[in-house]
């Protein structure tokens, strides 16, 4: 069963060098605010294409959370649309878009302040059961 010790690299508020996202309920799931740092550069002024493809995995492990599931990532595609711009403000949206037994399909999408999409994800998650709430420190 996977465990939130709060160090996850997306979101978690113990890790110094994380991107310490803070995930809130949204219309058909899940949304977050993030600035991304020169830290995650890949090419000047664009974020590293690992980085993009982070943000999307968590915003579907998050609507997979806000769904009431601790999942893990069996499968993900992403289609990159626009550069990730650095230092300016971005949109993650997570949302369910169905549910097989224990398999989620997720669907995940960043903009930019002005609402174009730069890239986008779906996916599929493995629940691993349910989200014990007491016991764990995401924020879904």
């Amino acid at each position: 069963m996977p465990i939130d010790d709060g160090n996850c690299f997306a979101c978690g508020p113990e890790n110094p060098i994380g991107l310490r996202l803070r995930f809130e309920p949204a219309d058909t799931g899940v949304r977050a605010r993030v600035t991304l740092a020169p830290e995650f550069q890949g090419w000047k002024n664009i974020a590293h294409g690992g980085i993009a493809m982070s943000l999307l995995d968590e915003a579907m492990a998050h609507a997979a959370g806000h769904a009431g599931h601790r999942g893990v990532t069996a499968k993900m595609n992403v289609r990159f649309r626009k550069p990730v711009p650095l230092g300016e403000p971005l949109e993650l949206e997570g949302k369910v878009a169905w549910q097989r037994r224990n398999v989620l399909g997720l669907e995940a999408v960043l903009r930019n302040a002005g609402g174009v999409t730069l890239a986008q994800a779906e996916g599929q998650f493995v629940s691993m059961g349910a989200i014990d709430a007491a016991n764990d420190r995401r924020n879904p």
